[in-house]
C-alpha cells in the first residue's frame, strides 16, 4: 500500500493490514517515506490509533528496520525497562544482580531528557568510562561479565529513530500506540528471551494517574508478547525519589553503597530491584528469583560484576574498593533544613527532577553538557517526621548562585504538614 493511501486509510479509521504497516517502516528507515508523511501517520495513529495488530506490526517493523542481535549464550537472555522517574537507578543495581545469577543481560539504555535522569548519564560520571561501544564489544562484555550498559548504535532500529524525531516536532509524542511501539522495538531488537516493565506513576513520573499507566501498561504487555517476547509490568509509586538522591554521581554513590551490602542505604531501590528480578526470572523459567538476586547483592557477587563491567567499559579496574575515590564531588554541598516541626507530607518529583536539571545535572535539550558532580543526596523519605533544623536534603552544586537557586526550588516542592498517606511500592501488575 502506497504511504498516502496507507495514511488516509488509517486517518478513516480502517483496520491496516500489518504487511503495509511494515511495509511503511521499511519506508521510513530507507528514506522512501517522506517528513510530510512520517508525520501525517503519526498524527492519523494519535487521533484514532492503530489497535493490537497494528501496534505489534508497527513495533516489529521498526525491530527489524535495522540490526537485530541474536545470542548463543548458556542462560536467558533478558532486560528491563523503566518509563521514566526520578532517583531510579534500578538498571545499575538490577542488570549486575541478574548476571550474578547467570542471566545476561545485553541492556541498550538512554540519556536524560526533562525530569527524568538518564542511565547512561549516570554510569559517565565514572571517569573514562564511555557507554557508546560497537556491536562486537556489546557482544564482548555481555559473554565475558553477564551484563554491558550501553548506547543504541545508529543502526538499531532506525525506523524509530526517523519517527521519534518527528514526532518530537508535530506534537505526536503522547500516543499510547506510538510510545509503545517506540520503546519496544529498541529493546526487542537486543534479542531478548523476556522483559519486565516498570512502568511509573505518581509526582515523579511522566504518567501521573494509576489509570494512564495501567492503559500503557497494558499495551506495552499485550505488544511485546504479541511480538513474541514474553513481557509482564509493573505499576511502581513515583511519588517520591526511588532512592535518596537524584544526579549522576550522587546516584551511583547510592548504588555503590547498595552493591556494597548496605540494604538501608535505599530500601526501596533494593526492594523494587528484587522483584523486578524476580519477575523476570520466572519469566525465563526460573524458580526463587527473588530470593537469588537478593542473595546476589548481600554476597558482593553483583558488586563484582558491576565493577568488571564499568572496567571493561573503560572505567577505574578498582570501582569496587575505592569508588568513593573516583566519583567527582561538587564543590558547594549545602544541608537544606525542615523550617518547623511536621512529618514530610508531598514531594513534586517533578520539581526535584527539574531542580537537579537547574543545577545542571539533566538536560533541557540533547545538545546539553552533563556536570557529572552535581545533584541531590540525603533527599527525606515522604511521611518522616520532622523537627526545626532536621535534614531534607542536601545539595551538590557548582557554585553558590546555582545552590541558592537550587534549595528555593527544593523548598517549593516540599510540603510539610500531617503526615500522609503511603501508597504500596508496586501498585499494579500486569501479567501476559
Amino acid at each position: 500500500m502506497e504511504a498516502s493511501r496507507l495514511i488516509a486509510a488509517l486517518r478513516r479509521g480502517e483496520t491496516l493490514p500489518p504487511e503495509a504497516i511494515a511495509s511503511f517502516t521499511r519506508g521510513l528507515a530507507d528514506g522512501t517515506v517522506s517528513d510530510a508523511q512520517a508525520g501525517a501517520f503519526a498524527m492519523a495513529v494519535c487521533l484514532r490509533g492503530l489497535g493490537e495488530a497494528g501496534r505489534v506490526a508497527l513495533t516489529t517493523g521498526m525491530r527489524d528496520s535495522g540490526d537485530r542481535l541474536r545470542w548463543d549464550l548458556p542462560g536467558p537472555v533478558l532486560d528491563k525497562h523503566s518509563t521514566g522517574g526520578v532517583g531510579d537507578p534500578v538498571s545499575l543495581l538490577l542488570a549486575p544482580a541478574l548476571a550474578a545469577c547467570g542471566v545476561y543481560v545485553p541492556m541498550i539504555s538512554g540519556r536524560g531528557l526533562g525530569h527524568t535522569g538518564g542511565t547512561l548519564d549516570k554510569l559517565e560520571a565514572v571517569p573514562g568510562l564511555s557507554t557508546q561501544v560497537d556491536e562486537a564489544r556489546l557482544r564482548t562484555i555481555t559473554r565475558d561479565v553477564g551484563c554491558a550498559i550501553v548506547g543504541a548504535t545508529g543502526r538499531i532500529a532506525p525506523a524509530d529513530k526517523r519517527l521519534y524525531a518527528i514526532r518530537d516536532v508535530t506534537g505526536t509524542v503522547d500516543s499510547i500506540d506510538l510510545i509503545t511501539a517506540s520503546i519496544l522495538s529498541k529493546k526487542l531488537a537486543a534479542g531478548l528471551e523476556g522483559l519486565v516493565l516498570d512502568v511509573k506513576v505518581g509526582s515523579g513520573a511522566f504518567m501521573k494517574s494509576e489509570a494512564e499507566a495501567r492503559a500503557l501498561a497494558e499495551a506495552l504487555v499485550t505488544t511485546a508478547n504479541g511480538a513474541g517476547c514474553p513481557t509482564a509490568a509493573f505499576l511502581t509509586d513515583m511519588d517520591e525519589p526511588l532512592a535518596p538522591a537524584l544526579g549522576n554521581a550522587t546516584e551511583m554513590a547510592v548504588i555503590m553503597e547498595v552493591l556494597s551490602g548496605d540494604r538501608l542505604a535505599a530500601p526501596r531501590l533494593h526492594d523494587l530491584t528484587v522483584a523486578l528480578g524476580g519477575r523476570l526470572m520466572a519469566l525465563a523459567g526460573g524458580a526463587e528469583g527473588e530470593e537469588k538476586i537478593a542473595h546476589a547483592i548481600a554476597s558482593g557477587r553483583a558488586l563484582e560484576r558491576f565493577a568488571a563491567m564499568i572496567h571493561a567499559l573503560g572505567g577505574p579496574p578498582d570501582m569496587a574498593e575505592d569508588w568513593r575515590t573516583h566519583l567527582p564531588k561538587a564543590p558547594v554541598i549545602r544541608d537544606v533544613t525542615a523550617p518547623e516541626a511536621g512529618y514530610l507530607a508531598a514531594i513534586d518529583g517533578e520539581a526535584l527532577g527539574h531542580a537537579v536539571v537547574g543545577l545542571g545535572g539533566g538536560r533541557k535539550v540533547e545538545s546539553d553538557r552533563i556536570d557529572p558532580a552535581v545533584g541531590l543526596s540525603d533527599v527525606a523519605r515522604l511521611g518522616t517526621k520532622l523537627g526545626p533544623g532536621d535534614l531534607l536534603a542536601r545539595i551538590h552544586a557548582a557554585s553558590k548562585e546555582a545552590a541558592d537557586r537550587a534549595e528555593a526550588a527544593l523548598r517549593e516542592a516540599i510540603a510539610i504538614g500531617d503526615a500522609p498517606q503511603i501508597n504500596d511500592l508496586v501498585r499494579g501488575r500486569v501479567d501476559p
